[in-house]
């Protein structure tokens, strides 16, 4: 089983999001899709995200530049390194993605497109009314059931959960529970240990 903890507002998240499918795929490993607010993790265990946003170092952000287009490039992704919005407000897609269960995979693979590739902002109950469009999901159902109290603490619950098992960020992924990863890069790493444990299973 791979854990994927995901925030929509990360471009390294929406990487990370489009390059495990076809790795589990390969390893006939289940993702098990655990929606997050990584602004809730930044405001308690990681304000030093605020720190560097707010004393940029000019020669970082021109390489993140170059970094964030090259994997893009590789990925075959539309990512626009600062949208119009930014940060964005992810607190309705992610409760949308727990909303959908199931069915969450199409609409935030969408939310991700709708916001890192097409500069739209994903806080407006209209641009999650032309993803739920895109995707076939009923918009008045979708924006009533995330205002169930559930849901948000679902939520919740799964951003203080990432946090109580070391996560600091988006994408936290798991394999087999403990072993975690951070990032879409270090997705070779993954594919390093899932290869390691079909050896010594074989």
């Amino acid at each position: 089983m791979i854990e994927f903890f995901f925030d929509c507002s990360s471009p390294w998240t929406y990487l990370a999001f489009h390059n495990i499918q076809p790795l589990a795929r390969e390893f006939d490993e289940e993702i098990s899709w655990r929606p997050i607010l990584v602004g809730g993790i930044f405001n308690t265990i990681n304000p030093s995200v605020y720190a560097r946003r707010e004393n940029p170092v000019a020669a970082k952000i021109a390489y993140d530049k170059k970094d964030m287009a090259d994997w893009a490039r590789a990925s075959g992704l539309t990512i626009k390194m600062r949208p119009t919005v930014f940060p964005v407000n992810s607190v309705k897609a992610m409760r949308g993605c727990i909303f959908l269960a199931k069915d969450m995979l199409p609409f935030a693979r969408t939310v991700f497109q709708i916001y890192w590739g097409e500069d739209r902002d994903i806080s407006q109950d209209a641009v999650l009314t032309e993803v739920c469009h895109r995707v076939g999901v009923d918009p008045k159902a979708f924006l009533a059931g995330i205002g169930d109290q559930k849901i948000k603490d679902q939520l919740k619950a799964n951003t203080d959960e990432v946090m109580a098992r070391g996560g600091f960020g988006s994408p936290t992924i798991f394999l087999d529970k403990t072993d975690m990863y951070f990032g879409n890069d270090r997705l070779p790493l993954i594919r390093d240990a899932l290869t390691r444990r079909k050896a010594s299973a074989a």
